[in-house]
């Protein structure tokens, strides 16, 4: 991609230039970022999928004017006697990942490819009736909204200080509680109109006149404290892997020069220098640290299962599945949790994969024996799919 190049979807900016200007810094409104947007399924196997085990939904209904009791979330599955009429004013379904299991929804999400996929998470799409919404509310990552059907109508206000925000009490999902009445921006978004919202930005999307679906393309945002224990966790785990039986008793404390003591309760110092070095010792190892985060960022989703794949046949160009999380850095590439070793011609080709989710025939044929045996495994698990064949030219 030439993130230098004018985007339609960014309203004639280039992505370098939305980055710089917009990027967790203030909205964007877009009028027809994409004419002639479609939903990615029609609503009625939209409630039907809701009642799938394997998909994340929430059935949201409220009255934005209630002050306490005013709304109730259900979590699905959904069957479709679960669902009220569509004709019922103020209620909407939530499905996330629709990327997962809605091949047309994952091709609106490869859309926003001049994101890191490390930052990527997931396209949701929401649909409601007249006067439907989830409250006013506000979110700690990006989000881009597309209106694919109907009519929404967003209020925006920049919040000074989110972590100090006031939540409506006793209620299933995080409402404002002071949501002011004068919004810094008031826009009613039409099919093919996308709003962009910085963390931190409150915003309230009602429906206006029923039928109404929004696609909300979500960013992934690690908190510190939940990202460190996931990766010492993981540095420990391979450090258990990599260490022989011999090895291991020389990483359990010893005290041999601890004096009896008076005062039983207080840790010895001499505990508090194992633990610290424990960590150390981690965090040294060579690309420990680098393979760790890769590793956890390249983490299939929950919920995610892949069915055992076909045999590779070669002379067929192959693309990541749905569900697969491919990374790179310097040294390795990242498929599913799982870490290698790459460079030369098989590092740039691999790396093509992970960036385009494609992989051509003819740059499949590029690749080295072990490299290609490696692809094939993958491909056996289910992470990769083989193209279809090309079709032949009709004749005249």
């Amino acid at each position: 991609m030439n993130v230098n190049a004018p985007m339609e979807l960014l309203g004639g900016l280039s992505p370098a230039a939305f980055m710089r200007r917009h990027w967790q810094k203030k909205p964007l409104l877009v009028r027809q970022a994409w004419p002639g947007v479609q939903p990615p399924l029609p609503r009625a196997a939209l409630f039907d999928l809701a009642g799938s085990d394997d998909v994340e939904s929430r059935l949201v209904q409220g009255d934005g004017a209630a002050q306490d009791a005013g709304w109730r979330v259900r979590h699905g599955p959904l069957s479709r006697r679960a669902l009220p009429p569509a004709s019922r004013p103020g209620w909407t379904l939530l499905l996330q990942g629709l990327d997962l299991h809605v091949p047309a929804a994952h091709a609106m999400l490869e859309r926003f490819a001049f994101l890191p996929h490390a930052r990527l998470d997931d396209l949701m799409l929401s649909w409601a009736s007249d006067g439907g919404g989830v409250g006013p509310h506000l979110d700690s990552y990006d989000v881009f909204l597309l209106q694919v059907q109907g009519r929404r109508r967003w209020q925006v206000a920049r919040v000074a200080d989110p972590a100090a925000a006031a939540w409506r009490p006793g209620l299933a999902l995080k409402i404002l509680r002071d949501f002011h009445s004068d919004p810094d921006h008031d826009w009613v978004l039409e099919p093919g109109d996308m709003l962009y919202l910085p963390p931190g930005w409150a915003h309230d999307g009602v429906a206006v006149g029923g039928d109404c679906m929004t696609c909300s393309v979500g960013l992934r945002a690690p908190a510190a404290d939940a990202l460190a224990a996931e990766l010492l966790q993981r540095l420990a785990d391979d450090s258990d892997a990599d260490d022989d039986d011999q090895a291991a008793p020389a990483r359990l404390y010893r005290d041999p020069a601890q004096p009896a003591t008076g005062t039983p309760g207080a840790i010895p110092p001499a505990m508090i220098a194992f633990a610290r070095q424990s960590i150390e010792r981690l965090l040294k190892r060579a690309d420990a640290l680098e393979r760790a985060l890769g590793e956890v960022l390249s983490e299939p989703k929950p919920r995610v299962w892949f069915e055992a794949g076909t045999q590779p046949q070669p002379g067929r160009g192959l693309r990541l599945a749905a569900g697969t999380r491919m990374v790179y850095d310097e040294r390795h590439v990242f498929i599913n949790g799982e870490s290698f070793r790459a460079g030369g011609r098989d590092a740039r080709l691999i790396r093509r994969l992970a960036d385009t989710r494609m992989l051509s025939a003819a740059d499949r044929a590029r690749l080295s024996a072990g490299a290609a045996a490696l692809v094939g495994d993958w491909q056996r698990d289910g992470w990769l799919i083989a193209q279809l064949e090309p079709q032949p030219e009709p004749e005249p």
